[in-house]
């Protein structure tokens, strides 16, 4: 609740309810998005970038670019584009979320997965499971 609400507009710094959100959505919808104190603390960010209210926009019209410039079909980018909107950086996910969300079957979702990854747009994530991923937070070209 204290990210939500705190700003220190001298330092670049503005309340955001991200964490607020997903934490409602663990509670209330019974969903797993980790909430870890160290991603949360603001402690420095303004050293790195006073532009923190649009990291996600500018790595949506990256990876955007990224996939266009791939030649990836307009489908396949709208669908990537979805997944980073719904998982963002922090929250890890499986074929069978990509499944839910696109609402694709097995086979479309393995593959995306799989190109995805070879572009070096998603990570595998470890200690969770076979098969879970997250975006990474930078997409190099």
């Amino acid at each position: 609740m204290v990210r939500a609400n705190y700003n220190d507009l001298k330092n670049g710094i503005h309340q955001i309810t991200e964490y607020l959100v997903l934490f409602l959505n663990n509670l209330l919808l019974g969903h797993h998005h980790i909430l870890q104190n160290r991603t949360m603390h603001i402690n420095g960010m303004f050293k790195i970038s006073n532009k923190q209210d649009i990291g996600s926009l500018k790595q949506d019209i990256q990876l955007k670019h990224r996939l266009e410039y791939e030649g990836f079909s307009k489908k396949t980018v709208q669908n990537a584009l979805r997944l980073f909107q719904e998982f963002g950086f922090e929250i890890i996910f499986s074929r069978k979320d990509v499944m839910k969300i696109l609402n694709l079957t097995e086979s479309p979702s393995s593959t995306l997965i799989k190109r995805l990854r070879e572009l070096d747009v998603i990570e595998p994530v470890k200690g969770f499971g076979k098969g879970k991923y997250r975006f990474k937070t930078t997409i190099d070209k």
